[in-house]
């Protein structure tokens, strides 16, 4: 009977063009003629008109009542005034009292485009939306470093507790909050400025080894270190391990020490020096193996990590980092924005200077050329002579300049957070007092923390209604 009923309003033979079917959305009931909904053929209920049976009526309405044939929508009967309007002008009208975001699930739940809103109320719409998804995504953001620093901070209490329990281990929890957190304290401060000097005196001997002034020859005519950078470099490896030994035995936690960065950086800054001293004892006592000491002299260059050892120190460091471990997508982008365009513009470079330039004679050779034009450095060793090389060139740094600004801008706004957080994180740190045995966790504003989850979840159950129509109801129970 269902089908009999729908062939004669979905049939173009039989359908009568006065025809008209019931509806009722959530109370609200209303009879359309089917030639008002069929020129939105789109449409939800324009689709209506083409359903054989009462499963595919089903799937694009909650219920339908067979004995008064009736269709019923279980949505919010304040909202679809608006949807009748559109079928009656083409044209939709956004209310300034509306909620953006539920008209936009509406309309989007009849199968109605956003096109079709009217000139006077595009604009105000399009901006209201803007704005809505530039909240949303400021509240993701917050939310995420509100609960990326409880958990961090839960985490710093949790390891200052397990001194409680273990051999001398208030001395040890204060040892260890001066290693472990610049800033604590005044002798934390000292500490922290001390291995700041030793860092920078270390990497400063590096560099001045390497500079022919300084350069000293041995017996034989080959060069040697100077004694006094010696003796600093080895006052700091002295230090770096002391600092490393220290920290290891006064961790809260012997099994996940090496789990942490900082400490892996730790590790990689002494490692060379004590590689190179066995490979050199090594080459001594066995001659036929002295390539080993080209290892050696690799190693050595590898001194240039202990400026990494300056983020434990360096709340923007740390920040920094954060950011790049949180943004390889961006990175990623980036990257394969700049892997486009220097494709791009090294083949248009080559087919236009291959005759007038040697340093354009192959592919590959322009891809240095457009990789320091998009980047927009400009070294200027290879440069294009023609006036087409020239216009190529041009379109090349203006594509750079797009090209890199676009993800920065992401990667910026990230750091940002991320910066922010860490302060607020070191603030809180520092005021935890552990002079005493710990009784209660360090003062945390649940209540924000609540409802950012809140937040989250409700996010989550839109975007869900968001990809499955049918569920719109549940996200409407919510609100």
């Amino acid at each position: 009977m269902t089908g009999q009923l729908l062939g004669e309003l979905g049939s173009g033979a039989h359908m009568d063009d006065n025809a008209a079917i019931r509806i009722n959305v959530g109370g609200f009931k209303k009879r359309l003629q089917s030639d008002t909904l069929s020129r939105f053929p789109e449409t939800r209920l324009a689709r209506l008109l083409h359903c054989q049976s009462k499963e595919s009526i089903l799937e694009l309405c909650d219920d339908y009542d067979d004995t008064e044939k009736e269709f019923y929508f279980d949505r919010n009967p304040a909202l679809f005034p608006y949807v009748l309007n559109f079928y009656n002008t083409g044209r939709l009208h956004v209310m300034a009292e509306l909620c953006i975001f539920s008209f936009s699930q509406e309309i989007e739940y009849w199968g109605i485009n956003e096109f079709f809103i009217d000139s006077c109320c595009s604009s105000a719409y399009h901006c209201r939306k803007m704005d809505q998804d530039r909240k949303d995504w400021e509240d993701r953001s917050d939310e995420g470093s509100t609960t990326s620093s409880f958990d961090e901070l839960l985490e710093f209490y949790n390891d200052a507790t397990k001194f409680d329990k273990q051999p001398l281990g208030s001395a040890r929890r204060r040892i260890w909050l001066m290693l472990d957190n610049p800033g604590y304290s005044v002798p934390s401060r000292i500490i922290s400025i001390l291995s700041i000097l030793v860092v920078l005196g270390s990497i400063a001997t590096m560099c001045m080894n390497s500079m022919s002034e300084f350069s000293l020859l041995d017996s034989e005519g080959q060069p040697t270190e100077d004694p006094r950078f010696e003796t600093v470099e080895h006052f700091g490896i002295g230090w770096f391990t002391l600092e490393l030994v220290a920290r290891f035995v006064v961790a809260p936690d012997l099994m996940h020490f090496f789990e942490h960065p900082l400490n892996i950086i730790d590790l990689i800054s002494i490692l060379p020096f004590y590689l190179t001293l066995l490979i050199n004892l090594v080459v001594e006592s066995s001659p036929a193996l002295a390539n080993l000491g080209r290892v050696a002299q690799v190693l050595r260059l590898m001194r240039i990590f202990r400026i990494l050892k300056l983020a434990r120190h360096s709340t923007g460091l740390r920040s920094l980092g954060a950011t790049l471990r949180n943004s390889y997508k961006e990175v990623g982008l980036l990257l394969l924005y700049l892997a486009v365009g220097v494709s791009f513009f090294s083949v248009m470079a080559y087919t236009v200077e291959k005759e007038d330039s040697e340093d354009f004679s192959t592919i590959p050779a322009c891809w240095w050329w457009a990789t320091v034009s998009m980047t927009t450095v400009g070294y200027g060793d290879v440069v294009p002579a023609s006036i087409a090389g020239k216009l190529t060139a041009s379109a090349c740094i203006l594509a750079g300049i797009l090209v890199v600004v676009l993800p920065i801008t992401l990667i910026f706004n990230k750091f940002s957070l991320f910066y922010k957080k860490q302060k607020q994180l070191e603030i809180a740190m520092r005021s935890c007092n552990f002079d005493e045995d710990i009784k209660q966790v360090p003062s945390i504003n649940l209540r924000n923390y609540y409802a950012h989850k809140v937040k989250s979840l409700m996010a989550s159950l839109s975007n869900m209604s968001r990809s499955s129509p049918s569920e719109q109801s549940l996200n409407e129970s919510i609100h």
